[in-house]
């Protein structure tokens, strides 16, 4: 049910935005989870790394799913969206480029 009201409410506020600052707000609410997700599931990876190569490749849909799970918390759904992103060869490539190196830093 909150998720629901999440869903509903969401659009209603990034209607108000130019469309550069609903991208931005999604984003940003997009990377809390995202975090959540990263620490949880992928112990030892660099989160911020990680995060930027998730985000950069993730959908439009993707990251407005994200985004309103960022009010309602992680869920088995945002741990799959996540990993589908993950799994995608852009981002494994992203993550080979900028979280190794951050890991041997």
């Amino acid at each position: 049910m909150k998720r629901l009201s999440v869903l509903i409410v969401l659009p209603l506020i990034l209607a108000a935005c130019t469309p550069a600052t609903q991208d931005q707000i999604a984003r940003d609410a997009a990377r809390s989870t995202i975090s959540k997700v990263v620490v949880d599931r992928f112990p030892g990876v660099p989160v911020q790394p990680a995060i930027d190569c998730i985000i950069d490749n993730a959908s439009s849909t993707q990251i407005f799913a994200l985004a309103a799970d960022s009010v309602t918390g992680p869920t088995q759904s945002t741990v799959e969206v996540v990993s589908d992103i993950v799994s995608k060869p852009e981002t494994l490539t992203c993550l080979a480029a900028e979280g190794l190196p951050a890991l041997i830093r």
